[in-house]
Formats: C-alpha cells, sequence, structure tokens
C-alpha cells in the first residue's frame, strides 16, 4: 500500500510541513492519519505568527472537510467553528466565542443550505444560557 497523498503535483508521505516563506516557522501542516491519500487534518498559520489559525478536518473520512476552526485572536482557542453536518460541503452550523472566554456565545443554523442562517442562539448576558433566539 502507498502511503503518499498528492498535494499541488508533488507525493508526500502521510504528513507534509511547509513553510512557503523560508522564515523557519512552519505556514501549514497537511496529515493524512488513516493513509486513505487524503488529508484529514489542514493546519495553517495565515498571519505568519508561529500560532495554527485555522485547522481544518475530515472527520468522517469522506475526503471532504467537515469541520474549520478559526482562531482570530491568537490566544490558542477556537473563536469560530464551522461545521458541514451533512456532508454537502457547505456550512451548516457556525458556533461562535464573541467575547474570548472559551464559551460559545453564539450559535446560527442554516437549514436550507443557501448561506443564510434559519435559526441562531445568542447568550447576550454572558452567562452560559442563550437569552435570545430565532427557533
Amino acid at each position: 500500500m502507498d502511503n503518499k497523498i498528492n498535494l499541488n503535483n508533488e507525493e508526500i508521505n502521510t504528513s507534509k510541513n511547509i513553510d512557503i516563506n523560508n522564515d523557519g516557522n512552519l505556514d501549514a501542516v497537511f496529515i493524512d492519519s488513516d493513509n486513505d491519500g487524503d488529508a484529514d487534518t489542514i493546519a495553517i498559520d495565515s498571519n505568519d505568527d508561529g500560532f495554527v489559525d485555522t485547522v481544518s478536518v475530515d472527520s468522517n473520512n469522506d475526503g471532504l472537510i467537515d469541520t474549520v476552526a478559526y482562531d482570530a485572536d491568537g490566544d490558542g482557542i477556537a473563536d469560530t467553528v464551522a461545521y458541514d453536518t451533512d456532508g454537502d460541503g457547505r456550512t451548516d452550523v457556525v458556533a461562535m466565542d464573541l467575547d474570548g472566554d472559551g464559551d460559545v456565545d453564539a450559535v446560527a443554523v442554516d437549514y436550507d443550505g443557501d448561506g443564510i442562517a434559519d435559526d441562531y442562539a445568542i447568550d447576550t448576558d454572558n452567562d452560559g444560557d442563550f437569552d435570545s433566539d430565532d427557533l
């Protein structure tokens, strides 16, 4: 069995670390954890600060990204997580930590796949319970 994946027409082993600008910090890491030829996890440092900003995961091993976590403020905790729950390649659920405390403050759900939230819930007073919703 060949344990290689193809990235930009370059044969690579089950893990590939990339330093695009040769500054010594990794800019991207591609991991094929189940050796099926598809990257299951992609971690990216988009602002070149040495810390991962975005992690994309194919959790069900179908070759499509199911979950994307963004760390916009660089604290190592995802501020926004987008999920494709039905496997159609589009985000269905977005969970957000609006105040950076590590707790989900808002959730938006797009049932019909039009890119517009059909339902949402928000914790406006930061007590851990959703206060307003469109359910």
